[in-house]
Order: structure tokens, then C-alpha cells, then sequence
């Protein structure tokens, strides 16, 4: 952590009068949240596509995200308390202290009366809390510890949801568990009751809203009818199982605060009581339940909250979809008829599901890769927690790029931007398959065009704009991916004949003088087409078809153009788009089929006066010509990842890289202009720039987001990196990402780039593969070691069949299978 940053922390906990020795702590890789730290912590748990909530670091819940969309920083009148009975009962809610950015900021979801303005009324920060909290995670688990000086407990909260890969269905369940485990730290015998409080937040203005009873629990509900739409209907279950629960489901109904007054009369008096759904006058506005216990000095409890939901329905339609019948549903819908059903299943198998999550997560951690490594590979594998990732009814997987504060943002599993991202095709890899399927066989037409946006609901996209260059390229190496990986032939060559017909539209539509490299105009995932051959596209391309020369081999077809163009190509980008130091692009407007760019259909495409003078003089908008390009040799990496093999002369992908780490790493952006998107990296941050022009030529209007900084693509240079050997090059890239999420100004759990918990930052998952140098490919059944690391080593690693941990001890390699299996008949190890 830069000194920056930690004598601002430091300045800021003096500040709030937080003690020294807390001030004076800065987060460590992998460790604790404490202090300021704690103040941005949201940890996301759910299911994919089911729905999301967040444990923040103090203890509270909060992002209630159940209704197949984001409901970013929705906070409810929903705790859980704690009351010591004694001569002076002393109650807490079981939360830390509430951060004091939330005194001032926006509170969606509230009412005119209800803001920051006018005393956050709607909220529950004027409630006795703990004095202390601190947070870890050890993904899928979050664990929140409370202290405070007057009340004769230690509490810890862990917050978890079900997560053991490769099973995808156990991911998908709209499931979260919370339990408290309370310590009596007194030298005397102690008598408490633990409360869970909540408003019914599944109130939907239109009919009477529910609370009923189950066993241990209530369920808030709003049933269907009146004059609700259909996606209003929805259902959230809290319960426990403990023997003594009793549950009041009849708070007090009346104006003002009343309600909240008397929920903590409640529990500052200690009552434990029965009370059913009031039939008479309006609903209740919500319910608890009570659990009475008692603990000797140094004894503990645990109560385990199980939280689930039921919304069967959705509003959520993109892409052209339109219709009521045609709205998204969820694929838990589709398994369970009833929120009792899914009442039952938590309560049958919650201990199954968490000795299988936990299995997982001790399995993962059971690592010796360096703790900035394992920190930001895990916290960006919250984002399968979050509303960016839907599953629908019939099991397909689908994906936002990222989540608006209400609303997914860029819909349709965007190829271009889900090339980056790594974790899904190795933790859940059978959910990765139907995003290839959904790529070749629905958004791609009979020439072989492909929308790189896909509708929700998974339907046959339209055709009128151009397909993504990088994005199209891109799913042909994936595809070779998912075979090595599932080891399913026959899954590869019912999909080749797709995959073919989509490299012959990319041949004819960006080299069509079969060149080997893309001159024509190409879209990519920069919103912009690049105008002539660059080494990004081009490595896209060369990619594809090393990927597709090995496919048409294995389905007996002729791939001699592939061939060719191949060799062609390489020659051609080693040899005139290597400056000597990295790879660059050629700008090109003449000779083109495409014609000029005033005609060519594009975002940008519009040219104003003075833009037409810049054409004039500087050639089409958005281009990057001799730059230094963080992504210039994308395609490079991932064939290397996916096991392609290598693209380009590797001497060259090394100096490319090496320059990228010396001119687009900045360890400080204070003197950094940034007219574009300022807010992933500014000021004292660092982060590595999209691209620097260290040698001048800069463009008066480069591509649109040259001057931001992004976690997927500073992950992606970091594993590439380390992969060919330039471990501290890659690892302190690495640092610098996760150093701007400390928890202090943006939360840890959440790197955003067009929309909260952005799908590319997944890209971080190939650190596991670089740091290890391991590859598992089933079709060969081969374990392949390549460590870029010294000596001896430990790492996880996960398998279609099975995951466990590999590595090399006393200079040999070896795999430990942890769960299901991994059925390699040979490991290639090889020490550098």
C-alpha cells in the first residue's frame, strides 16, 4: 500500500477518534478488514441468476437484490439484535458502526421525507450498535467479528452461500445463510435472546401483502392478484432451527416510527413471543423471530439464519424481447413450485451444502501463491454472486457485462467483453458451454455473421450491425477451450461446422485479399472499429485460426486456407506492426472495400465539421496507430489460456508486454488527464493505462476509452505477464489494482467498469493458471506444469470432473484430488 494512502487513512480514522494503533492499520492481501477499511465492504451472496444480497463488513445486510435485478446499495429495515438480560439489559443490533459516508449520501428507495436531508428516517443507523467490527473473506464465505466493551459477548457473523464447483445447480440456488455464534466472554453464566427483524420488503404497492408463519420462521410475501403484475408476486423465507423459537409476525401498525419504536422495545426488553398475522385492519409491516439462550462463562451458540426466496417471475426483457410471456424467469423457477418448496430443500440440506461450500473454499485457500494473487482472484469471483449473471429457466447461462444501480447494463453476454473472463469456463464449465452454443447456434445467421449481443430471453438476435471482430475471433479459441477442458469431441464437432462457417464471414469480411491479418474495418470491444491491421484484432485472428486448424484436423476437414492464412499472417504482423519495441496499428482508409468512414456504419459514426477537419488531417476518429496498447497482443493470451498454444514470435509478445508494464503502468495518476471515465482510477490511485503513446503520435481523438484504467485488462497483462515469466512485473500490476479496493473508497468485493461487479475483471482467474503454470486437458488427460515460480508451490485448481490442489514439492510435481476426480494419465512437468 502507497504511504499516500496510508497517511490519509490514518488522518481519516483520527478524525472519527477511531484509536491509534486501528488508524495505523492498512489492509493486507488476503486479511482482514478493519477500521476505515471496513467502511465500502458489501460481500455479495445469492445464487447465479437468483438473486443477491450483501453482508456488508459491519454485519449488515443490505444491496436486496431478489427480483432478477440489481437493487445496488437497497437498504431495508431488516437486523438481527442481541439482548443480554440482566439488572440493566443491554442490547445491540448485531452490526458494527454504520460508515460515515452513509450519514450524507443517497438512500434509494426512500421516500421525499426519508433522505439524508431530512434525518434518514427510513433507515435503522439511530440503533445501539456495536463499538468494533472487523471482516474477512474466504469466498463464499464472509465473516463479520463484533466487540464491544459493554456487552459481555464476542460475536461472529458468517454470511455464505452455496458454492462448489463443477456443480452449476448447486451455485444457482436462491439461498443464503448468516449465522451468529455468540461467546459468553464474562466470568458469570449469561441468559440472551437473539432476534431477527424485517420489514416486509417484498411489499409491491397494488394488493395486500402477507406474513405467515413457517416453522422457526416467517415468510414475507406478496401473492399474486389485485392489480399486480405478474412479476410483483415474490416471496423471502427467514428461519432457523432451533428448539424455544418463537416468531411475532403482528409488528405494531401505526404512523410516524411507531412500528420501529416498538421492534425495539422489544428486544431492549428481551421478550421472546408467539403472534399471528393480524386479520383485522391493515397488514403487519413486518416480523421477527426470537431465540431465547443461555451460555457459561466461555461457552458458545451458534444460531444459523437461513434466508431463501421465490420470485418466479420477471419485467426482465433485452434485446428486442418484448411481452409479459416473454420476460426472463429464472432457472430456479423451474425447480421449485413454491417458496415452501425452497424452504424445504435449505432446511433438508443446508449442513450437505455448506460441508461441500466449505470443502471448497478450505481447498482454494490451501495455497501458497502470493497473497494479491489469491485476493483478487477471489474477490471477483463475488461477481457469479451478483445480478451481472442470469441463468434462465431452462438452465442456459446469460450475462450483463456489468449492473447499473437498477438495471443490468450492456445486456447480451457481450462476446467481446466475456473473452476476458476465465472463471466460469474452469469452476462451472458446463454453464460455459451454452454461451458457446448460444453464440454459433442462435445469434450467429447462415453467412455466418454473428450479433456478439444475445436477447434475454436466449432468442435469435437481428443482423444490422457489424459483428464484433475480437468478440467473433475470440469464441472460435473458446470453443477449442471448452473441448480441452470437458474432453466432449463429439460436443466440438457438432459445433464446427458453425464455428467454420463463422471464421470463412470473418476471412471475407475484415481480409478478404486473405492476407492473414484484418485490414478491413473491424468493431471491437473498445465501441469503435480500428481502421487497418493492429496487432490486438490481428492476434485475435491468428488465434482463431490456430484454434480452428486444430478443431477442422480432429473433424477430418480441409483447413489448408486456414493453414495459410495462418503462416501468412504472422509473417506479416512480426514483421510490419512490430516497431521494434511493441506491436502497433496501421491506420488505413484507402484501398479499402469498406469504403470512406463518413458511410460506414459505426457508434461514432457522426462527423461534425470539425471532426471533418481532423479526418482530413489525422485519418478516421478512435483509432490508436503507434500507441502502446495494454490489449495489443490480447489474442496472444488467450490462445495461451486456452490452451491454443502460441500466436505470434513470443520474443515480440515479451517486449510488448515489458513495454506495457514500463509505459502504461502508473503508480500515481495525479497528473493524469482523464476526460473520459475518471472513476475506476484517479488522483493518488495507480493503475495501468488502456494505452500511453510514449513516442509521441497521440491522436487529437483516440479511441473512446484510452485514458481509463480497467481491472480486466490490467488482470489480463498481469497473467500474461507472469505466464511468460515476468512474475514481478505482473504481480505488482496486480498490487496496484487492488490497492485502489481497500475497502476504504471503493468496496473490495465489487470492480466496476460500465456497471458494478463488471464481468471482464473475471480475467483475474488466469492468474491461477500463470502463477502454476498448470493446464488440465481431458481430451489427452495430460496435467501440464509449467511453474513461472521458484521453487517449491501449492495452487487449486478445478477440472470439469473435479478440483483439488497441484504443485511441486522436493522438485516434483504432483495433484492431490480433493473432490469428484481428475483422470490424467500423465503429468508433463517442466521447471524453468
Amino acid at each position: 500500500m502507497k504511504p499516500s494512502r496510508i497517511l490519509r487513512i490514518v488522518l481519516y480514522c483520527l478524525v472519527l477518534g477511531i484509536p491509534g494503533r486501528a488508524a495505523f492499520a492498512a489492509h493486507q492481501y488476503n486479511g482482514p478488514y478493519t477500521a476505515a477499511n471496513l467502511d465500502r465492504v458489501a460481500f455479495p451472496m445469492g445464487g447465479i441468476g437468483a438473486g443477491m444480497i450483501c453482508l456488508e463488513g459491519t454485519g449488515m445486510l443490505s444491496h436486496f437484490s431478489l427480483h432478477s435485478h440489481p437493487d445496488i446499495f437497497r437498504e431495508e429495515k431488516v437486523f438481527a439484535a442481541v439482548c443480554v438480560k440482566g439488572k440493566e439489559n443491554v442490547a445491540r443490533v448485531l452490526e458494527g458502526p454504520i460508515p460515515k459516508w452513509k450519514i450524507f449520501s443517497l438512500h434509494p428507495h426512500t421516500g421525499i421525507y426519508d433522505g439524508p436531508g431530512n434525518g434518514l428516517g427510513r433507515t435503522t443507523y439511530g440503533l445501539p450498535r456495536f463499538r468494533e467490527a472487523h471482516f474477512g473473506a474466504r469466498f463464499p464465505f464472509g465473516a463479520v467479528t463484533l466487540t464491544d466493551p459493554k456487552m459481555p459477548l464476542q460475536v461472529e457473523i458468517t454470511g455464505w452461500s452455496p458454492f462448489a464447483p463443477p456443480d452449476a445447480d448447486t451455485a444457482s440456488l436462491p439461498m443464503v445463510g448468516v449465522e451468529y455464534m455468540f461467546r459468553n466472554t464474562s466470568d458469570r453464566k449469561i441468559e440472551a435472546v437473539y432476534s431477527f427483524n424485517a420489514e416486509n420488503l417484498m411489499d409491491r404497492p397494488g394488493n395486500r401483502p402477507l406474513i405467515r408463519t413457517v416453522e422457526g420462521g416467517f415468510v414475507l410475501a406478496q401473492p399474486p392478484g389485485g392489480e399486480l403484475k405478474k412479476h410483483d408476486e415474490g416471496y423471502l423465507a427467514a428461519f432457523v432451527d432451533e428448539a424455544g423459537t418463537k416468531v411475532n409476525a403482528a409488528w405494531f401498525r401505526g404512523g410516524w416510527f411507531d412500528s420501529a419504536t416498538m421492534v425495539w422495545k422489544d428486544i431492549a426488553e428481551g421478550k421472546c413471543y408467539d403472534q399471528g398475522f393480524p386479520q383485522e385492519g391493515g397488514p403487519s409491516p413486518g416480523a421477527t423471530l426470537f431465540v431465547p439462550f443461555e451460555l457459561a462463562p466461555g461457552q458458545t451458540r451458534t444460531i444459523a439464519l437461513k434466508l431463501c426466496w421465490y420470485v418466479p417471475y420477471s419485467d426482465v426483457r433485452r434485446g428486442g424481447a418484448s411481452g409479459e410471456e416473454e420476460a426472463y424467469r429464472p432457472w430456479y423457477a423451474g425447480k421449485f413450485l413454491s417458496i415452501d418448496a425452497v424452504v424445504g430443500r435449505w432446511r433438508r440440506d443446508y449442513d450437505k451444502l455448506r460441508a461441500a461450500s466449505k470443502q471448497f473454499s478450505d481447498c482454494f485457500y490451501d495455497t501458497t501463491l502470493p497473497a494479491e494473487v489469491v485476493e483478487a482472484v477471489a474477490a471477483n469471483l463475488t461477481i457469479l454472486k451478483s445480478p451481472t449473471v442470469l441463468r434462465q429457466i431452462d438452465g442456459r447461462f446469460w450475462g450483463f457485462e456489468g449492473c447499473h444501480d437498477e438495471a443490468g447494463c450492456c445486456h447480451g453476454s457481450c462476446t467481446h467483453v466475456w473473452n476476458y473472463a476465465q472463471a466460469i469456463p474452469h469452476l462451472l464449465p458446463s454453464l460455459e458451454r451454452t454461451l458457446r452454443e448460444t453464440e454459433f447456434c442462435v445469434c450467429q445467421n447462415d453467412d455466418g455473421h454473428q450479433n456478439f449481443r444475445c436477447p434475454l430471453p436466449i432468442g435469435a438476435p437481428g443482423h444490422g450491425f457489424h459483428a464484433a471482430s475480437d468478440g467473433q475471433l475470440g469464441c472460435t479459441m473458446k470453443v477449442y477451450r471448452e473441448w480441452r477442458i470437458s474432453g466432449d469431441t463429439a460436443w466440438m464437432k457438432e459445433l464446427w461446422p458453425q464455428v467454420k462457417q463463422s471464421l470463412h464471414y470473418c476471412i471475407e469480411t475484415w481480409d478478404p485479399e486473405h492476407e492473414g491479418i484484418l485490414r478491413e474495418p473491424h468493431h471491437n470491444t473498445y465501441d469503435i472499429e480500428f481502421w487497418g491491421p493492429d496487432g490486438m484484432c490481428s492476434s485475435f485472428y491468428l488465434g482463431a485460426l490456430k484454434a480452428a486448424v486444430a478443431m477442422g484436423r480432429e473433424a477430418g476437414d480441409d483447413v489448408s486456407l486456414f493453414e495459410e492464412l495462418l503462416a501468412k499472417g504472422e509473417k506479416f504482423v512480426n514483421e510490419k506492426l512490430f516497431d521494434g519495441e511493441y506491436f502497433i496499428q496501421r491506420i488505413q482508409t484507402e484501398g479499402l472495400r469498406a469504403g470512406s468512414p463518413l458511410e460506414v456504419q459505426s457508434m461514432g459514426r457522426s462527423y461534425t465539421p470539425e471532426a471533418l477537419e481532423l479526418l482530413k488531417a489525422e485519418g478516421p476518429k478512435y483509432q490508436y496507430g503507434i500507441g502502446c496498447l495494454s490489449d495489443g497482443v490480447l489474442g496472444s493470451w488467450l490462445a495461451a489460456v486456452s490452451g491454443v498454444g502460441d500466436v505470434l514470435d513470443q520474443d515480440k509478445v515479451d517486449s510488448h508486454l515489458k513495454s506495457i508494464h514500463k509505459y502504461n503502468l502508473k503508480r500515481d495518476l495525479s497528473e493524469h488527464a482523464n476526460p473520459q471515465r475518471p472513476g475506476y482510477a484517479m488522483g493518488d490511485d495507480g493503475g495501468l493505462l488502456l494505452c500511453t503513446w510514449p513516442k509521441g503520435g497521440m491522436l487529437s481523438l483516440p479511441f473512446v476509452y484510452s485514458n481509463e484504467v480497467w481491472t480486466g485488462i490490467e488482470y489480463q497483462v498481469a497473467s500474461h505477464l507472469i505466464l511468460r515469466g515476468m512474475v514481478d512485473e505482473g504481480l505488482e500490476i496486480v498490487r496496484v489494482a487492488r490497492d485502489r479496493y481497500d475497502g476504504h473508497s471503493r468496496n473490495p468485493f465489487n470492480e466496476y467498469e460500465c456497471g458494478h461487479w463488471y464481468a471482464r475483471a473475471m480475467s483475474s482467474y488466469a492468474l491461477l493458471g500463470a502463477c502454476s503454470g498448470t493446464r488440465y486437458d481431458a481430451v489427452d488427460k495430460v496435467l501440464y506444469v509449467d511453474p513461472p515460480l521458484k521453487g517449491d508451490f501449492k495452487a487449486f485448481l478445478c477440472t470439469a470432473t473435479g478440483y483439488g490442489t497441484v504443485g511441486v514439492k522436493d522438485g516434483k510435481a504432483f495433484c492431490d484430488v480433493v473432490s469428484g476426480k481428475i483422470p490424467f494419465e500423465q503429468i508433463r512437468y517442466s521447471a524453468r
